[in-house]
């Protein structure tokens, strides 16, 4: 049997599942619809999302409960999100969410139930399914494209270092989740949540929304309940907005925490994989699972001696009493409604027990060099030298082999892969040099060094603070494929992602039922700080509220 029939057998089985759960139902009255001789067919309702689901925000520790209890399995859960995401992905509301699934996701929570039976049990993930953003790697019948279909069929000669210690650590790897095509980094006028092969992701808030990007599938995923927790990654937001605008929690942690190894990239600066999941618990868990020195990304030499093996413990429901946090008021382009969540937070932060230094701002937020020009000359370069690395390490059997062999493919394929816009970054890449040109060397000293010494660093040294706190993001904009994305609504990732720092954003309220998040940043390998202040303001304010699939808002 081939992978593709494979894979088509998986989502039937979800969707007999489905069936099996509706033809179960009985209708007003309490008789049977569509039982025995002469029985009426049961009318067929279209799913809209808002259908009870036994799985419903369900945490990590409810699934181990219910595995410990015998109310459930690793099966039971996995067919459960595969029969939500047969509903809810490509029928329904049409979300988008996910690529394709794991066709072995069954027979592999099969063999953990074995294991728990036996009386092995890994961690706090065992049996949990997982959703991984299409740019990571797996070495499985699941593929690795980053959305584009120069690399459909592609399966990496191994697996990725997050697939491989997620996998050691008991999760059910079920799913890869749509993305913007490259990460965001293929063409201007883009928009978020597109890639040619999964098509356009939907925001779970209001359907006509972005769901921002590009880490898209995986927040969409987490926030519509497709899924026990997801991967994404970040180079300039990509986890902060998705996880700011579909309503969760998104932990970018500091470049090197996390090996990069076997991960589609655009950024060694930059690049960061991280958790994105329904609470800040859940979160702890996975972080705290994908550790370890990886000779294969040389960043993670930095983090010996600095990770931890589980952050759980950092999690403390009394952990803003005390806590300095630093307020940034010079981001420019909030809407005054996300402000004034924000200040309703500043307040909900400073009865949990925090001191607030408010302002707290950063002295190069709104310098142009530091967040447009120079970023752009320094992942022009980095993209082309490590995606070249990239598509060698994929062997002789590569669908491309160079950044201009992917600009000839997406040429000779535009009806698929450009209807809506270009390739304009690919081509600004393919025309940088080496990495000793000039001009790039002097891009990345100058944006570090004005967003660590001179910005966060020096911030928090002159006011002796444990973390800083801004909005995340604005809410959703309406998606436009004509015009692609506004980002008009303001935005507080560049700083900690050029820095290569850490960011947390925690859901804090809704601006006309679409979700905003509250930002938690600060200094290299601050994450149980951010954690534990994080946490705090999770369980003081519980601002999360669960999707409604709205057609349209407003």
């Amino acid at each position: 049997m081939d992978r593709r029939t494979f894979l088509g057998r998986s989502a039937a089985a979800g969707a007999g599942l489905a069936a099996g759960q509706a033809a179960c139902a009985t209708d007003g009255g309490g008789a049977r619809t569509g039982d025995g001789p002469g029985a009426t067919p049961a009318a067929v309702t279209a799913v809209t999302g808002r259908e009870p689901f036994a799985l419903h925000e369900a945490t990590i520790d409810d699934l181990q409960r219910g595995m410990r209890d015998g109310r459930l399995t690793a099966r039971s859960i996995v067919e459960q999100y595969l029969a939500r995401i047969e509903a809810l992905n490509r029928s329904g509301p049409e979300l988008r969410a996910i690529i394709e699934v794991n066709p072995d996701a069954l027979s592999i929570a099969d063999a953990l139930d074995a294991e728990r039976k036996a009386g092995t049990v890994r961690g706090p993930l065992h049996g949990i399914p997982i959703a991984l953003k299409d740019n990571i790697d797996t070495h499985d019948r699941m593929t690795t494209t980053a959305g584009s279909l120069a690399l459909e069929g592609s399966i990496p000669p191994a697996d990725s270092f997050v697939s491989a210690r997620l996998r050691a650590a008991g999760a059910v790897l079920l799913a890869k989740a749509n993305m913007s095509e490259w990460a965001y980094w293929r063409g201007l006028n883009a928009s978020s949540g597109w890639s040619a092969r999964g098509g356009q992701c939907r925001n779970p808030y209001g359907l006509d929304r972005t769901p921002c990007g590009s880490s898209s599938g995986s927040g969409v995923a987490v926030a519509a309940n497709l899924v026990a927790a997801a991967i994404g990654t970040e180079t300039g937001g990509s986890i902060m907005c998705p996880s700011s605008i579909n309503g969760v929690v998104g932990v970018k942690p500091t470049v090197g925490l996390w090996s990069r190894a076997g991960i589609v990239p655009i950024s060694h600066s930059q690049d960061s994989a991280g958790p994105m999941t329904r609470t800040v618990r859940d979160a702890a868990i996975i972080l705290g699972a994908v550790w370890g020195v990886d000779a294969r990304d040389a960043a993670t030499a930095a983090s010996a001696g600095r990770f931890h093996a589980d952050y759980t413990p950092f999690l403390d429901p009394a952990g803003l009493k005390g806590a300095r946090l630093g307020v940034v008021r010079n981001l420019p382009g909030f809407d005054d409604r996300v402000l004034a969540l924000f200040d309703r937070a500043i307040a909900d932060l400073r009865a949990a027990g925090a001191e607030i230094v408010d302002p707290a701002n950063l002295p190069t937020a709104t310098a142009a060099s530091v967040f447009q020009t120079l970023p752009i000359v320094v992942l022009n370069y980095e993209f082309k030298a490590n995606i070249n690395a990239y598509f060698q390490s994929l062997g002789a059997s590569a669908p491309v082999t160079s950044l201009a062999d992917l600009i000839a493919f997406n040429d000779a394929h535009r009806a698929e892969e450009m209807p809506h816009f270009g390739q304009e970054r690919l081509l600004a890449s393919e025309r940088t040099t080496g990495l000793d040109a000039p001009e790039y060397r002097r891009a990345v000293a100058a944006i570090q060094r004005a967003t660590r010494q001179d910005g966060i660093d020096a911030v928090m040294d002159r006011h002796r603070l444990d973390a800083l706190i801004a909005p995340t993001s604005g809410p959703a904009w309406l998606i436009d494929h004509i015009r692609g994305d506004r980002f008009d609504g303001g935005d507080s990732a560049g700083t900690a992602a050029i820095a290569g720092y850490p960011d947390i954003s925690v859901p804090m309220g809704l601006v006309a039922g679409l979700p905003v998040g509250l930002s938690f940043f600060g200094r290299a390998w601050s994450e149980p700080t951010l954690l534990r202040v994080a946490y705090a303001y999770e369980q003081a304010s519980k601002r999360r509220e669960a999707p409604a699939f709205q057609p349209t808002l407003g």
